[in-house]
């Protein structure tokens, strides 16, 4: 979403408008994966509001950073890009992401700053073995008492995405929020992810001013791990009436003594009838709007991935609520390379990957993921960026020499600053249609309707091509089939919208609400648009 969001009160939208939203979504801000950089943190966890789009303010506890010991430095922030707005509240929903590097020796000092009736606090660091000191012992772990710390550490032995979250009466309080991320960034970088199409995809990013945004250039110690671009997605559910109930306990025990009876909290965490349904601790439609957007000054991540074609794209995620939550990545599908950190390597070949292709992942409770995702436009069955060889429009004219896997990329001799970089050249000059309007004449899969009639609302620019300047490349500049709605979308913002979200209907509402939960769009755009991930 751009700086003018959404209402906040959503109302019932018709299946007709989400499908044009679907088509084509302004966006100036996008995810990557923000946090801080260790390998030293210092975290406290405490109370506060979440905000949510029907209005509501949730009572949540959340991990945050002290006032007394800022963070050491903010991710991502490679190639001199950083997020402008990167902070650590005192209390965030999910906690702050934890960057360090394989190899690190990681320390984490948690002061607990929760209401002294919730009592003592903790974090589990699952997949690695970690000492504790300080606090007192608890079920799972040292526990820091109200009012104290305990101290963490471990080694960060091997790369890759894992959840954190409280080891303390952790049904109650990792549904109030007590959950985070870490990521573990491989130690040496394989030589495969520094050179061919992964260097010439970067080449290709600075040609047209963007920046490099990626905490790494590679998710593991393998030669097939490489990526171009990364998103962090974690997910999790709410029940209201918990944090409600919550709420009022807390209030009615200020004041009390720690250890002195009735200075606790007994609230029943079952049964469990979540209403909200989160993704990086927002819900549709506030989950599109930047990182570290005021709006949210307890949720800073966003959820708004955004790529050009050919670009393979790291997903990292994690299931941190009670449920299980089937989640669609629509316009491809996710090849998973590892679990928990753990990568999927074929028994007969270790340099080999093994994990499955899968159409909607799935996020369990606890656990992680890391896949990889592209969008090329192969297999459209027409030209998506509108060339057309009887154009004198020099960028309609633009060459697609096919390399041996069928793109136009630097192996076949294409240009950094060629706004087709990628193209499926198959599909170079077959328009979707042969004339603006009625029936196909030849060569295109579709007819599409008159623009004068088709009523899309503000989010769809009236053409299914890639770019601003498509639709007049391939049809001419006096057709009615507009090449952008200017009211709604940035100058150059022409891309191709899909709705990521979970196949669970009852998970894309918000308070029983459609649209909202865990539904955003995942943006496509032509090398035209300049994805500035800083925002």
């Amino acid at each position: 979403m751009r700086a003018t969001k959404m209402e906040k009160a959503i109302s019932k939208t018709s299946l007709a408008a989400m499908v044009a939203v679907a088509l084509l979504l302004t966006a100036t801000a996008y995810a990557a994966a923000p946090g801080i950089t260790g390998p030293t943190f210092y975290l406290t966890a405490q109370p506060a509001f979440l905000n949510q789009p029907d209005g509501s303010g949730i009572y949540s506890w959340g991990y945050g950073c002290p006032t007394s010991n800022p963070p050491a430095g903010y991710a991502p922030k490679p190639g001199g890009a950083n997020m402008p707005n990167a902070n650590c509240p005192t209390m965030q929903v999910p906690g702050p992401t934890l960057i360090v590097t394989e190899g690190q020796a990681v320390v984490v000092h948690l002061t607990n700053n929760l209401p002294t009736s919730a009592g003592n606090t903790s974090i589990l660091f699952a997949g690695f073995t970690v000492t504790a000191t300080g606090g007192v012992p608890g079920l799972l772990t040292q526990e820091a008492a109200p009012g104290l710390t305990v101290t963490y550490a471990f080694t960060a032995s091997s790369p890759g995405t894992r959840a954190y979250y409280s080891g303390t009466q952790s049904d109650l309080q990792v549904e109030m929020g007590l959950y985070g991320a870490i990521i573990v960034l491989p130690l040496n970088v394989p030589s495969a992810c520094t050179g061919g199409l992964h260097a010439a995809n970067v080449q290709v990013e600075l040609a047209h001013g963007e920046s490099d945004f990626r905490l790494s250039q590679a998710a593991y110690d393998h030669d097939k791990s490489c990526y171009d671009r990364e998103y962090l997605f974690q997910f999790a559910e709410m029940d209201a009436n918990i944090h409600r109930q919550a709420l009022a306990q807390v209030a009615a025990t200020t004041g009390c003594t720690a250890g002195v009876a009735g200075c606790s909290l007994e609230v029943p965490t079952e049964p469990y009838h979540p209403a909200y349904f989160l993704i990086n601790g927002r819900s549709m439609p506030d989950d599109m709007d930047g990182n570290y957007a005021v709006e949210y000054p307890h949720q800073p991540y966003n959820g708004n991935p955004h790529m050009h074609p050919g670009e393979l794209t790291l997903i990292r995620v994690i299931g941190q609520g009670h449920w299980q939550h089937p989640f669609h990545e629509h316009a491809n599908h996710v090849r998973i390379l590892a679990r928990d950190g753990n990568l999927i390597l074929s028994q007969g070949n270790a340099e080999d990957l093994a994990g499955p292709l899968q159409f909607t992942t799935t996020t369990t409770p606890g656990l992680a993921f890391d896949g990889v995702f592209y969008f090329t436009g192969k297999g459209l069955n027409w030209d998506m960026y509108g060339h057309n060889p009887t154009s004198s429009d020099a960028n309609a004219t633009l060459p697609c020499v096919a390399d041996t896997n069928g793109y136009y990329t630097a192996n076949s001799g294409a240009p950094y600053a060629a706004i087709n970089y990628y193209e499926w050249c198959q599909d170079h000059f077959k328009p979707i249609e042969a004339a603006p309007f009625g029936d196909v004449a030849a060569g295109g899969p579709a007819t599409l309707p008159d623009a004068d009639i088709f009523t899309n609302g503000a989010w769809y620019g009236g053409s299914m091509y890639l770019g601003p300047d498509a639709t007049t490349r391939a049809t001419g500049p006096t057709t009615n089939l507009l090449p952008s709605n200017v009211q709604a979308n940035p100058a150059n913002e022409r891309g191709f919208a899909y709705m990521w979200h979970s196949h669970n209907e009852r998970e894309i509402t918000t308070n029983n609400v459609f649209p909202g939960g865990m539904l955003m769009m995942m943006l496509v755009d032509s090398r035209e648009f300049k994805i500035d991930e800083s925002m």
